[in-house]
């Protein structure tokens, strides 16, 4: 969006007369006079007076026809972090609003990305906040951006280089986010020039140099095109449409194309009236020229996230030359180019907010999910630039209600959009009526059922396929919560076995003993003490003697749990922090002994496993433990098979296990020689009595030799911090 110079704060006066009362305007020139006596004595790197910058924003967003309160900003947006002046000061001249914008955008200017990663997402995080407050904020900013831009050729190339990524990859993505199309395409250009000088340069020749042998061909096809609407009684206007040379760059980088093959496309657009005439100008440009099947796209039906509409078709032209056609109305037009500022360009009298604006709101509010989740400001930045990639796909409830995802996601990413609820308690999912996996990735038009079960939780293994900001931010939450509470119910029920050897329990040591410990120990409550032993990385024994030391603990009376007396009864409800060994593979029924895991809680061995031999009496290390008698769940056990090694034996074995009600994890398979076969099998079982079932129903296999269970296997070396784990 090209703005003529703007020298004095008269001329921005008579541009605004256009649309704002004399009053405003008189404000707006306050703002200025304020901003230039703040800013005196300040240049900018081009030598001219600082107080050009603020005048070239403002008059940025007089082209948007920005309020005068956006305008006041734009002025003075650089004063609380550039100059002596406060934002109470500014709310006694300019009052609270302005006030609220200047701030929002003062804690904006910092951001940094290469070598301060953490600091621009701090800042990131602000502006989600300042823009849920005011989304005038990052219109003011992405004013200011662009002016920046604009002039950024006076830095030096590092600089240059640094502000042009940080633009392309976080502000150009947000201009298109909003939909404000033009602005987007001038943040790319200007960027491409700012890292890419020599390949800018390259490729603005070449469009030069064929410019000429085009126009030829494209008045061919614009005439022919113009003459089709004609005769179907069909008003609209037709223009021909140039790739940007930064579209141009990223489609021969991402496609591996060469620059003749990007420019033989033709781009064309037709602009019309009304709705209805789109689709009859669809019908028109059909008949005129075959359409290229696979590549006709409804976004009037179903806009953009960013409120875009227009009908998208290709058509094999004249010669077999492709066309690229897009059909939309005047406020389709409007919208596309402008996005939320069409909001102010176009506002009707009875200010009601536009599709654009409400999107926007519904953005900003995400935004918001997202970061009252994430754990920290990096996480929340990340999961923000995923969702501010383009590319979408839409998906139906079996209701048919349409729901809008980034290119490649889940039925997971799909449940968090509808609730986080549903996404938390998801088991399945069916898509257009066929049960499939969770991590399929949705394809645009599929119907979605997503399956829940209560009591069900996060997998841990969706973060590896989920796309969506907040699907990723939730599935994290609910984690980190889940792993607190369970640590805390552990190390709790560590810590009264620890204290029953010193004839205690937790209930009955009192609250200056506990503060004593806590104090020593530099925690600030009893649930972080707790959380630390059971993640492992507090001895119980050590915190029970500490508590011991700390008073004069008189012998309970009998009655204490069973747990507490002698060993601690395994539920196999215990969830993260409760872990069984991979080396030896322990299952209900195996006498076995816990090991104290550093920041993984407990990890379960078999009494006998050579891994914890050096350890198994240090109190420090290792925990007493036995099976509850209600144990639940599945927990895998190995299996080797010695068998003959006949036609069709692979399948009979395995169909022999789950008809055991055993569930084969892993298989593979050894020649021991020409007639027999080793296999190996990971299974998961109830317990002892259940593998019992599993391996006598094997053994009744005509071609097998033997079954043994493989009870342990030796870890090269010990690692007494995570044995097993």
């Amino acid at each position: 969006m090209p703005t003529a110079a703007l020298d004095t704060i008269d001329s921005l006066a008579d541009d605004l007369s256009s649309y704002l009362g004399k009053d405003q305007i008189n404000s707006v020139r306050r703002a200025y006079y304020y901003a230039e006596q703040a800013h005196e004595g300040q240049y900018r790197h081009s030598g001219d007076a600082y107080v050009t910058h603020p005048l070239a924003v403002a008059s940025i967003l007089s082209e948007m026809h920005m309020d005068h309160q956006s305008l006041m900003a734009a002025m003075l947006h650089d004063v609380i972090e550039d100059t002596g002046v406060t934002k109470t000061a500014i709310k006694s001249q300019f009052g609270n609003t302005v006030a609220d914008l200047v701030d929002g955008v003062s804690k904006l200017n910092k951001i940094t990305f290469s070598s301060h990663a953490e600091a621009q997402a701090e800042n990131f995080q602000k502006m989600a906040m300042a823009m849920a407050k005011d989304l005038r904020v990052i219109l003011v900013k992405i004013a200011d951006r662009l002016h920046n831009m604009r002039t950024l050729k006076v830095l030096a190339p590092d600089k240059r280089r640094r502000i042009g990524r940080e633009t392309l990859d976080i502000y150009a993505p947000i201009a298109n986010r909003l939909g404000m199309n033009n602005v987007r395409v001038e943040f790319e250009e200007l960027c491409f020039a700012a890292l890419y000088p020599m390949r800018a340069r390259r490729i603005t020749a070449a469009v030069k140099r064929i410019r000429g042998n085009r126009k030829e061909i494209v008045l061919q096809i614009q005439t022919s095109l113009e003459a089709c609407l004609e005769r179907e009684g069909l008003p609209g206007r037709t223009i021909g449409r140039e790739k940007h040379l930064y579209s141009i760059y990223e489609k021969m980088r991402s496609q591996h194309k060469s620059f003749s093959e990007i420019t033989d496309v033709y781009a064309f657009r037709i602009i019309v009236d009304r709705v209805d005439a789109c689709y009859r100008v669809l019908g028109a440009v059909h008949s005129l020229y075959k359409p290229v099947p696979g590549r006709f796209k409804d976004y009037i039906a179903i806009p953009k996230a960013n409120g875009y509409q227009s009908l998208h078709t290709t058509l094999f032209g004249m010669h077999g030359v492709p066309i690229e056609i897009q059909i939309r109305t005047e406020e389709m037009e409007a919208m596309a180019n402008n996005g939320i500022a069409s909001h102010w360009l176009y506002k009707s009298t009875d200010d009601l907010p536009s599709n654009a604006h409400i999107r926007a709101r519904e953005w900003v509010n995400g935004l918001l999910d997202i970061q009252k989740h994430a754990g920290n400001s990096l996480e929340f930045i990340e999961n923000v630039k995923i969702d501010l990639f383009p590319d979408e796909i839409y998906v139906f409830t079996p209701k048919g209600t349409i729901f809008e995802l980034p290119a490649g996601s889940t039925a997971v990413d799909f449940a968090y959009a509808i609730h986080t609820d549903v996404g938390n308690s998801c088991v399945a999912c069916r898509i257009s009526r066929r049960l499939a996996p969770l991590s399929e990735p949705l394809q645009s038009g599929q119907t979605v059922e997503v399956i829940t079960a209560p009591g069900t939780q996060p997998n841990p293994a969706w973060l590896s396929f989920v796309i969506t900001g907040k699907a990723r931010s939730n599935i994290r939450h609910y984690l980190k919560n889940q792993k607190h509470s369970e640590s805390v119910s552990l190390g709790r029920r560590l810590l009264n076995k620890a204290l029953a050897s010193f004839g205690s329990d937790l209930a009955s040591v009192t609250k200056e003993n506990i503060d004593a410990v806590l104090t020593q120990t530099k925690l600030k409550s009893l649930d972080q003490l707790l959380e630390e032993i059971g993640l492992g990385n507090r001895m119980s024994y050590m915190i029970a003697q500490k508590l011991a030391a700390h008073s004069s603990i008189a012998t309970l009376e009998d009655g204490n749990e069973p747990e507490q007396q002698g060993t601690l009864a395994i539920r196999g409800s215990e969830g993260m922090v409760m872990n069984y060994a991979k080396c030896c593979h322990p299952i209900p029924g195996d006498p076995i002994v816990g090991h104290i895991s550093s920041g993984r809680g407990m990890v379960i061995h078999t009494d006998e496993c050579n891994n914890i031999a050096e350890i198994r009496d240090n109190p420090e290390k290792c925990v007493a433990v036995s099976w509850d008698p209600n144990v639940e769940g599945e927990f895998s056990v190995e299996l080797r098979v010695e068998l003959e090694n006949l036609r069709g034996i692979i399948a009979t074995l395995a169909t022999t296990i789950t008809g055991a009600e055993a569930n084969i994890e892993k298989i593979s398979t050894v020649e021991r020689d020409a007639r027999f076969i080793i296999v190996n099998l990971s299974l998961n079982v109830r317990n002892r009595v259940h593998l019992a079932h599993v391996m006598k129903r094997v053994r009744l296999i005509k071609a097998v030799a033997s079954v043994t269970r493989v009870k342990s296997r030796r870890v090269r070396k010990v690692i007494k911090s995570s044995i097993g784990a």
